[in-house]
């Protein structure tokens, strides 16, 4: 199963990923640290493009090999959402702005989602944990 934690800069996406690593057992991938494995920091449309790709491949190789895996990363627009093909999508909704505003300009809120995430307290990691189990 293929997770996506989304949302702007700043949300908490990495914070809630490596809690939910511990509940699920699961791999985790943040989109920072394959950025710099890659030595890819370009943010342009094609760039960003490019990290979906990248953030789908290695999902797809933990999927592929019968196991869970979170992947976090603002996925600003509902086209790299939609390269990236989350089984389960949680978006972190807790904050207006990022201290990127080119990246807050451009990002689509998601449609389709299955959980979003307002506020801190709204779930515990472990009632999160089993939001996906029970999927």
């Amino acid at each position: 199963m293929k997770i996506l934690i989304m949302g702007l800069s700043g949300s908490g996406k990495t914070f809630l990923s490596k809690l939910l690593q511990k509940e699920l057992s699961c791999a985790w991938y943040n989109a920072d640290n394959l950025r710099e494995m890659a030595n890819d920091w370009d943010f342009t449309d094609e760039g960003r493009m490019r990290q979906s790709s990248r953030m789908r491949a290695i999902a797809d190789f933990e999927k592929q090999n019968g196991r869970k895996v979170i992947c976090d990363f603002i996925c600003p627009k509902k086209s790299s959402r939609k390269i990236f093909d989350a089984d389960y999508c949680i978006w972190m909704d807790t904050v207006k702005e990022s201290n990127f505003k080119d990246t807050d300009k451009i990002f689509e809120e998601p449609e389709n989602f299955n959980l979003k995430i307002s506020k801190w307290n709204q779930y515990s990691p472990s009632e999160i944990a089993e939001l996906i189990r029970n999927v």
